[in-house]
């Protein structure tokens, strides 16, 4: 079996996240999402709440799992017997960094590889941080993420942000 790991802070996640996600899934046996704790990022959700809201968003998309994860990447995916690490390239900007992060993975551990997929077009300007943005002052995130996280996201803005 072909296990890829896609990790994040998916904080919330995305439909370009789930592209993702749907995209791996036809490529690769079983997807676990790996969501980083990442405390130095200052999450809006607590590693529970982006959990839930994972689970939700990818119900019935296929073989995947969703799990808490922390410390060295190349680690975890040596534990989950991984294959590949799923990285999404939604512009120019994103590839240097993306690319140093692979290069040290594989200086790391040579035992996998790091897949870049392109979100569909619709999703290539999305980011997390742009939803929290555009959600923070009221405006419309209903195509922009799963309905439960834009339900979430408007509750916790409503409330006067972090909780």
């Amino acid at each position: 079996m072909k296990v890829a790991v896609y990790p994040g802070t998916f904080d919330p996640i995305t439909n370009g996240h789930i592209d993702i996600i749907e995209r791996s899934l036809r490529v690769f046996d079983h997807v676990v999402v790996a969501i980083a704790l990442n405390p130095r990022k200052g999450p809006l959700f607590s590693l529970t709440e982006r959990m839930e809201m994972v689970q939700e968003a990818t119900r019935g998309l296929g073989d995947l799992s969703i799990e808490p994860f922390e410390g060295l990447l190349v680690d975890y995916v040596r534990q989950k017997k991984g294959v590949a690490v799923i990285r999404g390239l939604r512009a120019v900007s994103d590839f240097e960094y993306e690319l140093q992060m692979a290069l040290m993975n594989r200086k790391l551990d040579r035992h996998f590889e790091t897949v870049f997929l392109m979100p569909s077009e619709e999703f290539s300007y999305l980011t997390s941080t742009i939803v929290r943005e555009v959600a923070s002052y009221g405006g419309d995130i209903s195509q922009l993420v799963p309905k439960g996280v834009a339900e979430k996201l408007t509750a916790r803005f409503s409330r006067g942000g972090k909780s």
